[in-house]
């Protein structure tokens, strides 16, 4: 896990050292081990790249890293986990390896297979590679985003990082706001990192799934994974259901517990995060493999003492059930204000919650000499997690968007319009221009695929959650405050094989009997605490913000909205917001729906006052 830059001057001049060094620098949280960089001959493209040392920490896994013949030069930010099966694949043909690190596999990889290295893969990547002979630069993203690539591109220059402000503060480009995707971050916050188009016109996402080519000053762009082609057969039977479930998650788990670094996990009590650890404990009890890491009894909790949230009794079950002492992180009152800016900079972009809690759960991971966290993310939207008791209510009613986004455009757009007229009738809704000037959809990824036929709207729903809108955005802030902090996060139930095949199933072993996630919890079945296997309530990993809201971030609030930031004020009815806002502090009204309703403006207009 890494951060990585590059620099290629489309009109041939040389890349000043000065560039490449201060783009690599503005990622160095993400890599606090080390820095290098790599000029091709002409000196007219450069990479840098920024290391998180946890795959052969020593000097072989250095990058930027060329292959042994010196053609091939990549950059590469995040883990291949059967790299030790292609490795043994690959010598097998006569590939000769100079180290142990998973990055000079995929080196190899690219010089038997090129492109078709990719579905070989088991992990999650954004890579660069430039062939010195033939002067093409490649780049790719694992098949569902999980590790970003953010670029841009001008009849000069094209440069790429794994952060969109690393981009935008590098002096490279003359970043301005999209105001349509400002529009639609505000109308829908889960409506955008499914789309290449992000906050700043000039800086584009490679989307999930796409690889791209840049030849001869030209970029072409393409889809390489698309998961509605590769579901594999169902068994008959539903024991058979659960029971290669249980074999996939099983593997899944195992091959992410390699590492040369300790690893750990970010417990919440709740059946995912549960679920994981038990998993790894079940692991070391049927052996470990030569590269797994034995140091992973590192548990942490973020309990949120008072509040509605709090699962720490829950946690401490699944903790003793894996033999494993947890590190508690209380999170109060006081720490509502504690790093806000920085944390809303970490996160750099508009969400639905201030993710102090999640921030400051991976920097205790950091101070506790843990790089590496195998957490939960994935299941809520494999297998309909937000239907569960007690989920927020912004949740069920996305929930019931989806339902009909999922159908064609002209549904997208009348989601849209209910969805406006539903907030203006609560007096949640602050766009400028009204109803009838509404921020167009964004086109979004997977949300034209083929579906298997016989899909009823659940399945279609999770196939659209989980490709488009609310797990790209999840995994945007999750790699993004954890990377904050140099922790690298791997998610055992976003598996290629247990996402195919969990997909695959029928809604029955999804949704059943009141339960979510049935066939998990089926598959779990004496591996972790009975209590936690059937729990149907659903508390999400927030901050506590109705609390916060109604207390200490009172003040830090109105000065917010005191401020004068032009470009917020023509997107925005600021005295409509104000007096929300001001009606909600007063009678300490905040609920989480108004937080999901408002949050998104209070975080715009900060975003746009940090840019201005």
């Amino acid at each position: 896990m890494c951060g990585i830059a590059g620099i290629v001057n489309l009109r041939g001049n040389t890349v000043e050292p000065a560039d490449i060094s201060r783009l690599t620098r503005l990622i160095a949280h993400r890599g606090p081990f080390g820095e290098g960089t790599w000029f091709s001959a002409d000196r007219n493209l450069a990479f840098g790249h920024r290391r998180l040392a946890i795959i052969d920490p020593g000097e072989g896994g250095y990058q930027p890293m060329l292959s042994v013949d010196g053609r091939h030069v990549i950059v590469f930010n995040g883990e291949i986990y059967n790299f030790l099966e292609l490795r043994h694949e690959l010598e097998a043909q006569g590939a000769v390896f100079r180290s142990q690190s998973d990055t000079e596999v995929i080196l190899a990889a690219w010089q038997a297979w090129r492109e078709d290295m990719l579905p070989r893969f088991n992990g999650m990547w954004a890579l660069a590679i430039f062939d010195t002979s033939t002067r093409e630069l490649f780049l790719a993203r694992d098949r569902f985003g999980i590790k970003p690539l953010l670029y841009a591109a001008s009849p000069e220059r094209f440069i790429f990082a794994s952060e969109q402000r690393a981009l935008v503060r590098s002096g490279l480009i003359n970043a301005s706001i999209d105001v349509e995707v400002a529009r639609r971050l505000l109308l829908d916050s889960f409506g955008i990192e499914g789309s290449e188009r992000t906050l700043f016109r000039q800086v584009r996402r490679l989307q999930g799934g796409h690889c791209m080519w840049l030849r001869q000053g030209k970029v072409s762009v393409k889809r390489w994974w698309r998961t509605a082609d590769h579901l594999p057969p169902v068994p008959a039977t539903e024991a058979e259901r659960v029971a290669r479930f249980r074999e996939l998650f099983q593997d899944a788990v195992a091959l992410r517990m390699r590492s040369d670094v300790p690893i750990g996990t970010c417990l919440s009590g709740g059946f995912d995060s549960s679920a994981v650890i038990c998993a790894m404990a079940a692991h070391e009890k049927e052996g470990m493999g030569p590269r797994d890491s034995t140091a992973w009894r590192h548990a942490f909790v973020a309990t949120f003492p008072g509040a509605l949230n709090d699962e720490r009794p829950m946690a401490e079950e699944a903790a003793v059930w894996a033999n494993v002492t947890p590190t508690f992180l209380e999170i109060g009152q006081a720490d509502a204000l504690t790093d806000l800016d920085q944390i809303l900079d970490d996160l750099d972009d508009v969400y639905i919650a201030l993710p102090s809690a999640i921030w400051l759960l991976y920097r205790q991971l950091t101070q506790n000499n843990v790089t590496v966290s195998l957490d939960g993310h994935g299941a809520d939207e494999l297998m309909g997690g937000y239907l569960q008791e007690g989920q927020a209510r912004a949740f069920q009613i996305r929930n019931a968007a989806e339902d009909l986004a999922s159908r064609s455009k002209l549904a997208r757009r009348c989601v849209d319009i209910l969805r406006a007229l539903a907030l203006k009738r609560k007096g949640v809704y602050f766009l400028r221009g009204g109803l009838r000037n509404l921020p167009a959809p964004l086109p979004l990824v997977a949300e034209e695929d083929v579906l298997p036929r016989e899909w009823g709207g659940f399945n279609k729903r999770l196939y659209r959650m989980f490709h488009s809108t609310v797990l790209p955005t999840i995994l945007r802030n999750f790699d993004r405050l954890s990377m904050a902090h140099g922790v690298e996060v791997r998610m055992p139930f976003m598996d290629w094989r247990l996402v195919t095949y969990t997909m695959a199933l029928p809604e029955s072993s999804k949704s059943s009997a009141g339960y979510t996630k049935a066939v998990a919890r089926r598959a779990m079945a004496n591996l972790m605490p009975e209590s936690i296997r059937i729990a149907r309530r659903k508390v999400g990993f927030n901050s506590p913000m109705p609390e916060w809201l109604n207390g200490p971030l009172a003040g830090w609030t109105a000065d917010l909205l005191d401020k004068n930031v032009p470009a917020f004020a023509e997107l925005v009815d600021e005295a409509g917001l104000r007096a929300a806002v001001s009606r909600l502090t007063a009678s300490k009204s905040w609920d989480w729906e108004s937080v999901g309703r408002i949050w998104p403006y209070l975080n715009m207009k900060w975003m746009l006052a940090r840019y201005a």
